[in-house]
C-alpha cells in the first residue's frame, strides 16, 4: 500500500493548494445572494480562492469596495470556526462553524416593517 501525500506533477508545475467553497457552501451563499438581489440590496459579487482562505465578496455597485466578505479559513475550524462575515470597515460581524448560522447576520437586513 502506498500513500500519496502530494502530487509531484502539481508541485513541480508550481500549482499550490487553494481554499475554495464547496458546492453545498456556494448553494447556501447564492441562495442568500439571490434574495438580497431581489430585495434590491446587492448587485454584484466576486469569488476569490487563495492559499489560506476563500472569499465571497458582495457589492452594492460593481466599482465599489465590497459591502461584505464571506470568508472561509479552514485553519480556524477548530478554534473560532472557519466561516466569518466581515463588514466594509474590516470588522468581523459574525464567526462560527455553521455557515447558515453565520449568514444570519446578513439575513436580518432582509426583514423590514411593512407599512
Amino acid at each position: 500500500m502506498t500513500k500519496h501525500l502530494s502530487t509531484p506533477l502539481a508541485n513541480s508545475m508550481g500549482i499550490q493548494d487553494q481554499v475554495s467553497f464547496h458546492r453545498t457552501e456556494l448553494a447556501i451563499i447564492l441562495s442568500l445572494y439571490g434574495r438580497m438581489v431581489a430585495a434590491g440590496e446587492w448587485r454584484d459579487y466576486g469569488i476569490s480562492a487563495l492559499k489560506n482562505l476563500a472569499v465571497f465578496s458582495v457589492y452594492r455597485r460593481t466599482a465599489e469596495v465590497p459591502m461584505y466578505r464571506i470568508e472561509k479559513r479552514p485553519k480556524l475550524r477548530l478554534q473560532q470556526g472557519q466561516y466569518s462575515v466581515v463588514g466594509m470597515d474590516g470588522k468581523v460581524l459574525r464567526r462560527g462553524r455553521d455557515l447558515k448560522q453565520v449568514l444570519r447576520v446578513l439575513e436580518r437586513k432582509l426583514i423590514r416593517a411593512v407599512d
